[in-house]
Formats: structure tokens, C-alpha cells, sequence
């Protein structure tokens, strides 16, 4: 486990918004399903097309999903970070005298995860743009986007129940209810569908874990709605009993962003400030039942080796999924085809199939990663990316994904061969080294081309990608740096005009950044640079901020500061 918390078409502008939408229509009626995730992972002006995003057909009633919508952590199953329907904000306003702090969505508790925004929504017998927030109190809150009023809100909690206490541990303090990003399916119910995991605290002392479906437009919960998560798993690892482990729900927290495909919701656990025995847990509900429908322990004869990554959720191609494991238990003894022997894949960059039913079908593991994992230097702290297609210098098209964790190292994979374990080198299509200022505790963006990173205590950084490798230095970075846990970055554009660079900034005044993309030298805006104007109080740590319909929104201690055009 990470350790991480304890450390540190007449007017131009006509025709681009007709372009934008345009190129947004063609990337979701290519996602090969309901394009329940919101925005394509496919490059604006990029090579390749991009991972789809789709998620399967939906049994219900409820809308189809607009490009404008954001219903899932970082846009997309590819977690590249783009809205691309993006028609407001440019480089040209987003400065101090046009933009700032707008209203704040006061709440109940921490956000910790990144709010949600989906448009068109019909809630009390009216339609509005509703943006979902979820908070540490386990409460859920839908907000009117363009009034800011509260137009409903739900506690997830069972009768008699609080939130979790922290147990003594400070990651998640002072409750823990709900942790991770949810995702949105705007195809399933009668109005479309939010699933959330919420955790809990009886009157007996007992804790629990359920997962949650709740109809958009009332907060009802739907579908049968909640189930209590529990699981099991053939191994003689941690907290097993005559060769089964068991998942004790006080022992783990649903830290990394839910994924929704194909039809089935993704969870991935991560265990509670590193007490106790714990393994690494990856389950599968059907969107439509909420029954569990697989299961797999990463780590089933040995121990720790949890999913966490500092809130990122696991990304997807639509066909399988990518994350990286915290330290654990890695098996060095392979099987004939390189895996390993006891079937443990601690501190790994895993690729998990999900059908028929969740299984490692590949994986690449540094040749020092018992070390890494002793020395607490894992890549678990961040998270992966998956890129668009791109060809290489001999014109093959590559099928690659990127990751970094505390080594201070950006690891790119060739999701086809990703490289499996070598004792005396990486076998990977490419790594960096030397580029990052600190470890990496969150995860990268795409667009056009470009990935950014936002390592501790360094400044925000561009690489950019040609014949599918990423520059050996960055094209450009931030005059400023970021302390811990650094940053991570989204992107707003206008199909592939007006990109702007969003990052949050933690510490005891917390901080919103603006870069122009195509030069991260030149800061367009931050929160802090107008006095008190534009401040929104201390800084919460893994923030990722959301951008949708000209406004930008950064979850904070107690609600999300909200950020747009100035009146």
C-alpha cells in the first residue's frame, strides 16, 4: 500500500463550436455503446482515434449521454482528461480580469471526489444542467449548474448508521463515507443512473461497504439498490481461512474512481492506512442488478498489493482494464509464460480482462520491483493512462498506455506486449527517467498529441508524443511547481482550438490554475493572484479539477468552489 498520505457558421466562433460538437458526435457514435462515460478518450487533432467509451446498452428508459456531460472520473474510460465541448473559456478571457470564483456549492463534508456534471436533466418537473456531488459525509447532492441552488439531496447511509470513523488513520479523516468518483450511465432507469460506494458504521460496531444506484433525477435508490459488498477468492494470502481469502469491509477503502463497461460497474479497494492484513481486491457488479458478477484477488498468496492511486480511476480501452498495484507481494519464480508462479502481482502495471470474468491477461513489472516495493517506492501512488492509437517511425500502429508512481519514472507499455517481468531490465516500449521532480500521486492528461504530468513538488510538464513516443524532455512547464501531492491535470478545448491546462494546488490556501496548453509557461490564471476575491480556503488533496459548460469545479474541505466568467 502507497504509504502516500503520510507523505508529503458565420463567425469563427460559430464554426468552432459546429466543429466541436460535430467531432464530438463522431466520437461517441464511434464508442460502440451508449457512451455512458461522457467525453471520447480520441485526440483532438491527434493521432488515432482513441480509446472508446462506451459502456454497453443500457435496459432503461433514461436519456442518451451529450458530449457536454462529464459522467465519469477524467472524462473518459481512457482517463485522458479532455472536455472537449468546451465553448466559453479560452485563453483569451480565463485571466484575472474576466474569470474567477463564481459561487461556492457549500456541503456537508470533504470532497474528495470529482464532481459530475450532466446535462438537460429533468428533476422536480423541470429540466436543468445538474452538477453531482458526493462527500465524505456520505452524502450525495445534486446542484442546479446555472442557478447553483440545491435541487435535491440523499444520505447514503443505513438507518442508525454514521460514517466511518478513520480508525486512528489520517488518509482519510476526520469520516470516511464517500471516498471515490462515481460514474453516471444516462442510459439505464428511468432517468439515468449514478453508482457510488459509501462506507459505514452500525450501532454494533460493524462496518460496511455497499455499492449504490440512484435514479438522476430524484436521488432514489434504484435497481435493488444498495448491495452490501463482500467477496471472496481462492488463496493462502492475507486474511484467508483454509485456502480462501475473505474481503473484510473495515479494511479497505474504495479510494480509486469507479468504472462503468460493458455493462458491469468496476471496483478497486485499497486497504485502510496500511493496518492489518489486507490484499488486492478488484470486483465486477452488473449496472443493471447489482449483483456481483466476478472477482480477483491480485495478491491471493501473498499480501498488500492494493489498488489506490491517489483517486484516479482505473482507465479502459473498452476491452480490458489498466492500473497500477501498490506494493505487495510479487512472485520473481514465473510459469512458462511469465507469470507469476503464485499468482501475485504486487507494485505491477496490470492489464485485467473482463470477460468472461476478471483475470490478469498481462502485466509489466520493473526489474527492481521487490526493492521498490520494500523501499515503499511503489507505482501504486499514481495512475494510468491509456493513449490513442499512434504510429510509430516504421508506420505499425501502437496500442499503448502510461504510468508513473514514486520512482520518479514514466513508464509507457505496449498494451499488446506490455513486458512481464525481467530481472535485469525493463522490457517496455519506453521509459523516461530523470524528467520528474518527485513521485507521481495522481495521474496524467492527453490532448493532441501531449501528455502532462504533475509530479511532487515539480513543476506541471508537457511531453509531447511523436512516432508513438513520448519526448525524452518536456516541450514546456509551469513557472510554478506543486507541492504534495503535485498535480493532476485536466484539459478544456474547443474540439482542438482554445486548450486550456487546469490544476489544482493543495496546501492551507488551496489554488486553481490556468495554463495555455500549448506552452505551459504562460499562466493564464490563478485563484490566488486577486486577494480574497477568487479563494476558496485550504486545499484538498487528490483534486481533479471538472470542467463543463464554462465553468470549472474543484472539490474542497467542505463543498466545490466553482470558477467562470465574471459578470
Amino acid at each position: 500500500m502507497p504509504c502516500s498520505d503520510r507523505r508529503f457558421f458565420a463567425s469563427a466562433s460559430v464554426r468552432r463550436s459546429a466543429f466541436a460538437c460535430l467531432l464530438a458526435l463522431i466520437f461517441t457514435s464511434c464508442s460502440g455503446g451508449s457512451s455512458a462515460n461522457g467525453a471520447p478518450a480520441g485526440s483532438a487533432g491527434g493521432a488515432g482515434s482513441g480509446a472508446g467509451s462506451g459502456t454497453g446498452t443500457g435496459t432503461g428508459t433514461g436519456s442518451t449521454a451529450s458530449a457536454t456531460d462529464v459522467l465519469t472520473y477524467h472524462n473518459d474510460i481512457a482517463r485522458t482528461g479532455q472536455y472537449l465541448a468546451e465553448t466559453t473559456l479560452t485563453p483569451a478571457n480565463v485571466n484575472a480580469a474576466h474569470f474567477g470564483k463564481v459561487a461556492f456549492l457549500s456541503t456537508d463534508g470533504k470532497v474528495d471526489a470529482q464532481p459530475l456534471y450532466v446535462s438537460n436533466e429533468p428533476v422536480n418537473g423541470a429540466t436543468h444542467n445538474v452538477v453531482y456531488v458526493v462527500t465524505e459525509h456520505a452524502s450525495l447532492y445534486a446542484f442546479d449548474a446555472d442557478s447553483n441552488a440545491v435541487l435535491w439531496q440523499r444520505s447514503l447511509l443505513g438507518s442508525g448508521e454514521s460514517t466511518s470513523d478513520n480508525r486512528g488513520c489520517t488518509q482519510i479523516t476526520p469520516e470516511i463515507g464517500i471516498t471515490s468518483t462515481p460514474v453516471i450511465d444516462r442510459s439505464r432507469g428511468a432517468h439515468g443512473v449514478l453508482y457510488a460506494v459509501a462506507m459505514s458504521k452500525d450501532a454494533s460496531g460493524n462496518y460496511h461497504q455497499r455499492l449504490h444506484a440512484l435514479d438522476l433525477s430524484t436521488g432514489a435508490e434504484v435497481l435493488g439498490g444498495p448491495t452490501d459488498i463482500s467477496a471472496t477468492f481462492p488463496g493462502n494470502g492475507a486474511n484467508s481461512t483454509n485456502g480462501i481469502t475473505s474481503f473484510d469491509p473495515k479494511q479497505y477503502a474504495e479510494r480509486q474512481a469507479l468504472t462503468l463497461i460493458n455493462g458491469n460497474v468496476y471496483l478497486a479497494w485499497t486497504s485502510h492506512c496500511d493496518q492489518g492484513a489486507y490484499g488486492g481486491w478488484v470486483m465486477a457488479y452488473s449496472a443493471d442488478t447489482l449483483a456481483q458478477t466476478s472477482v480477483l484477488n491480485v495478491t491471493p498468496n501473498g499480501s498488500e498489493g492494493s489498488i489506490w492511486m491517489s483517486g484516479a480511476g482505473m482507465a479502459s480501452d473498452s476491452t480490458s482494464l489498466y492500473l497500477l498495484d501498490a506494493n505487495g507481494t510479487f512472485d520473481t519464480t514465473l510459469t512458462s509464460s511469465g507469470l507469476p508462479s503464485h499468482g501475485d502481482y504486487g507494485n505491477t502495471f496490470l492489464k485485467l480482462a473482463i470477460s468472461p470474468k476478471l483475470a490478469v491477461s498481462d502485466y509489466f513489472a520493473p526489474f527492481d520491483t521487490v526493492t521498490q516495493s520494500n523501499q515503499d517506492v511503489d507505482l501504486g501512488s499514481g495512475g494510468a493512462l491509456v493513449l490513442p492509437d499512434l504510429v510509430d517511425a516504421n508506420g505499425k500502429t501502437r496500442h499503448l498506455a502510461v504510468g508513473a508512481g514514486k520512482a520518479n519514472k514514466i513508464y509507457v507499455v505496449d498494451r499488446d506486449a506490455m513486458g512481464r517481468f525481467n530481472s535485469t531490465r525493463n522490457a517496455i516500449w519506453q521509459e523516461i527517467d530523470g524528467q520528474l521532480g518527485g513521485g507521481v500521486f495522481g495521474m496524467p492528461a492527453y490532448f493532441a498529441n501531449v501528455v502532462y504530468y504533475g509530479a511532487v513538488g515539480d513543476n506541471l510538464k508537457a511531453f509531447p508524443i511523436a512516432s508513438a513516443r513520448l519526448a525524452a524532455t518536456p516541450g514546456s512547464k509551469s513557472p510554478e511547481t506543486f507541492a504534495y501531492p503535485g498535480a493532476t491535470p485536466s484539459i478544456s478545448a474547443n474540439g482542438t482550438q482554445n486548450a486550456i491546462v487546469w490544476a489544482a494546488e493543495n496546501g492551507s490556501v488551496g489554488a486553481l490554475h490556468a495554463f495555455n496548453a500549448s506552452n505551459l509557461s504562460q499562466e493564464l490564471y490563478n485563484s490566488n493572484q486577486s486577494g480574497a476575491r477568487d479563494t476558496f480556503g485550504a486545499g484538498n488533496k487528490f483534486i481533479t479539477p471538472m470542467i463543463a459548460h464554462g465553468h470549472v469545479y474543484v472539490g474542497a474541505t467542505n463543498g466545490v468552489a466553482v470558477f467562470g466568467l465574471l459578470q
